[in-house]
């Protein structure tokens, strides 16, 4: 699956991810009033609406992209029916031939994290059959238990030829509370970044491993350390355009070759009609809206890169 994301962002001249993360608030009233007539103001209306905005959005980048990122977390608040379209929109982005990474940002061990990862990478056994259940490509991981928690997902992997990618510098403010506390007199993301490395090594790609990084915009200096540390590793990157990480940051969280990191807009893309610069677009065309925000986008990094 590295191979595909990276023929992929090589077609596309796009190293960009869409984060799929809907919030009701970010949804036109006439997408979710036509759920509401159907469902009326229930936790499946919710989730249909949530639906029928990701298909739209979908529909109109699909082209321009790699890859797309839901995030868990805000299909998971409206209960049973909002997974059913959290799987919905995966199945869907699988059918546009999208890489799907999985934010999910699972961290356990044993048989805990084998069923966190078989739920999302794998296959389950039911009687003599066996189920690909949420079937994303990739799946974020917190590594704070340590190899523990990350084998059964690379066991995984290895089985589907399917990706990771494990939080080292996360792009949030209060990161360094733990993250850059000094252990040897280094910070601890530098020595989750050589576990990351190390855990890559053995499942690889033809040019990166399957193994790959989050590592925020929001921290340029670390990014560039960071992709020393792991040359071979795909960097995820949160936090460029709404959380403050620009273009000009990202320079150094690539290799030469013009790969390893792929950046990831989340609210900056599939609520685009709600800023200023796109205000002409209006509710009714939000998804025109997203496609031009991705060709800014898309603009915007290609053109730090090529400085």
């Amino acid at each position: 699956m590295i191979n595909k994301l990276c023929d992929k962002i090589k077609k596309t001249n796009a190293p960009i991810v869409v984060g799929l993360d809907p919030m009701l608030s970010y949804i036109p009233e006439q997408v979710q009033k036509a759920a509401f007539d159907a469902y009326g103001e229930t936790l499946e209306g919710a989730a249909e609406a949530i639906w029928q905005y990701n298909k739209a959005i979908v529909d109109a980048v699909h082209d321009l992209i790699p890859a797309v990122k839901p995030q868990i977390a805000m299909y998971e608040q409206f209960g049973i029916e909002g997974l059913k379209a959290f799987q919905k929109t995966v199945d869907y982005c699988r059918e546009k031939d999208l890489v799907v990474i999985g934010d999910v940002k699972r961290g356990d061990i044993g048989s805990t994290s084998a069923a966190y990862a078989v739920g999302h990478l794998g296959k389950v056994q039911v009687g003599s059959k066996t189920y690909s259940a949420f079937n994303e490509d990739f799946a974020t991981v917190n590594p704070y238990l340590g190899t523990d928690g990350i084998k059964p997902f690379v066991d995984v992997c290895k089985e589907e030829k399917k990706g990771l990618f494990i939080l080292v510098k996360t792009s949030n403010p209060s990161s360094g509370e733990f993250q850059d506390q000094l252990i040897d007199g280094r910070p601890l993301y530098e020595h989750v970044a050589e576990k990351v490395a190390a855990w890559g090594e053995d499942h690889m790609g033809d040019s990166y491993s399957y193994i790959g990084a989050v590592v925020g915009a929001t921290y340029p200096e670390v990014g560039k350390i960071l992709r020393k540390v792991m040359p071979k590793s795909f960097i995820l990157v949160p936090g460029y355009g709404a959380q403050g990480g620009k273009a000009s940051d990202l320079v150094h969280y690539f290799n030469e070759d013009g790969l390893g990191a792929i950046v990831n807009s989340s609210r900056g893309i599939i609520a685009a009609y709600k800023q200023e610069k796109y205000a002409q677009f209006g509710p009714e065309n939000f998804a025109d809206a997203s496609r031009q925000a991705v060709l800014d986008m898309i603009e915007d990094i290609n053109g730090a890169l090529q400085k």
